[in-house]
């Protein structure tokens, strides 16, 4: 198995209660083998002015992905702690007020100082919506 930690996403959406993921209100669906996929939906809280998905809310969706999925890459997260050094996304197309997203991330690399992270973003039809990179530090916890 890829994950060294729990991995439930029950226990993962619970992780995450009163942060970012909660006021975005992303849900994490399953966990593979090897993958992570949550929603988040396409609302008042992630939208741009033109009523369509905001990029940045597609990088904050990435992120969470890749965060976690690097929590339970951890050997020990009580002495070690992922943090994003690095994340790039490219938009490819809008997805509508109304609709949902879905986030999927895969390993680019697992090493112990440094994770390196694929995320696609697909709308409720498939159709890829954004992808994106995400580079993870391990570091050691003070």
């Amino acid at each position: 198995m890829f994950w060294k930690q729990a991995h439930d996403p029950a226990v993962l959406q619970e992780f995450s209660r009163n942060t970012l993921v909660d006021a975005l209100g992303i849900e994490f669906l399953e966990v593979g083998d090897d993958f992570i996929t949550a929603r988040m939906p396409v609302d008042h809280r992630t939208v741009q002015p033109m009523r369509i998905l905001h990029g940045g809310a597609s990088v904050a969706l990435a992120e969470t992905l890749g965060s976690v999925a690097s929590v339970l890459c951890l050997d020990d997260p009580n002495t070690h702690s992922p943090v994003g050094v690095e994340i790039n996304a490219n938009h490819l197309s809008q997805a509508k007020e109304g609709t949902f997203v879905y986030g999927t991330v895969k390993a680019l690399k697992v090493g112990r100082r440094m994770h390196v992270w694929n995320i696609k973003i697909k709308d409720d039809s498939g159709k890829l919506i954004c992808v994106s990179r995400l580079t993870i530090a391990v570091i050691e916890r003070r």
